[in-house]
């Protein structure tokens, strides 16, 4: 059985999700009741929400429209989960808004790419060449690491979270354009290139196999960019949540996950005991930074 989802859209959530009940609700009988928020919606989610279902867990999901909205709505009480993000971006969220989200365990890594619908690799790019990469600082920080490795930029500092403004022009191969990460895959007809976060080549109908360039998942340097389920601190150790993170490793679960991916995924298996000192790294990280 597939149950309904709530579409949230900018600065607005719907009223029926306002109302949804939450952990161990009465209207689903039996049944644990757990708002989840993502901005994702494939057959890993729905392979997920039906594993959930099997094992007593009703799922009301919530799909936001972009990154900005999932962590309010999970503050403010309106979702008990939410699982779309990676460490570096949690750590951007709490830092900013003097929160407390905490990774309660992990799922996976995804490689971030660099595409072109101009060019067949990074070679062809040509000198002074645009890219396009995503304007929030986490994701901003990795794409511009992804372009220095492929060679098309250099950085003119040694900080964990450049921004555009650490880039030495005249040194670099191409001129950088930061957008709104749901338009990075939008701006590929008018670019060189763009780096697109896998969210927005699923919505986009772009293979991830054809990347010019990805960075290594498998890197000691990737840890921050792990993507985990997240609760308020208070809710870390509910059970239920702790067994939607069994439940998303179920092999079942893995195999769609990694077909939407097109195998391009990385599972990760680690707690949300090994999950808050890299969160709390990246965070001191990020307050030195400013």
């Amino acid at each position: 059985m597939k149950f309904p989802r709530v579409l949230a859209i900018p600065a607005l959530i719907t009223a029926a999700a306002l109302a949804l009940t939450g952990c161990g609700g009465s209207d689903a009988g039996s049944d644990d009741v757990v708002r989840i928020g993502t901005t994702e919606s494939d057959q890993g989610w729905d392979v997920f929400e039906q594993k959930a279902r099997d094992a007593g867990i009703t799922l009301q999901i919530t799909n936001y429209s972009d990154y900005s909205q999932p962590n309010i709505a999970l503050s403010q009480g309106q979702i008990d989960v939410n699982l779309f993000q990676h460490l570096q971006f949690l750590g951007e969220f709490n830092v900013a808004n003097n929160a407390d989200l905490t990774p309660i365990g992990a799922t996976q890594i995804v490689p971030l790419g660099l595409y072109s619908k101009k060019h067949a690799s990074v070679a062809e790019i040509p000198r002074g060449g645009e890219i396009a990469i995503p304007n929030d600082p986490s994701n901003q920080a990795r794409a511009l690491f992804v372009l220095e490795a492929a060679g098309l930029v250099k950085l003119s500092s040694d900080t964990r979270a450049p921004s555009p403004a650490d880039i030495d022009r005249a040194a670099s191969k191409v001129k950088v354009t930061p957008v709104d990460a749901a338009q990075t895959a939008l701006s590929l007809a008018s670019v060189d290139g763009s780096v697109i976060n896998n969210t927005y080549l699923e919505r986009s109908g772009i293979d991830p196999l054809s990347a010019l360039y990805k960075d290594d998942p498998s890197s000691p340097g990737a840890e921050p960019y792990i993507n985990t389920f997240v609760a308020r601190a208070e809710d870390k150790d509910d059970p239920t949540y702790q067994r939607l993170v069994d439940i998303w490793h179920d092999p079942e679960v893995q195999q769609a996950v990694s077909e939407s991916s097109k195998g391009t995924s990385v599972e990760v298996r680690r707690g949300g005991h090994e999950l808050e000192p890299i969160l709390q790294r990246v965070q001191q990280t990020i307050r030195d930074g400013q």
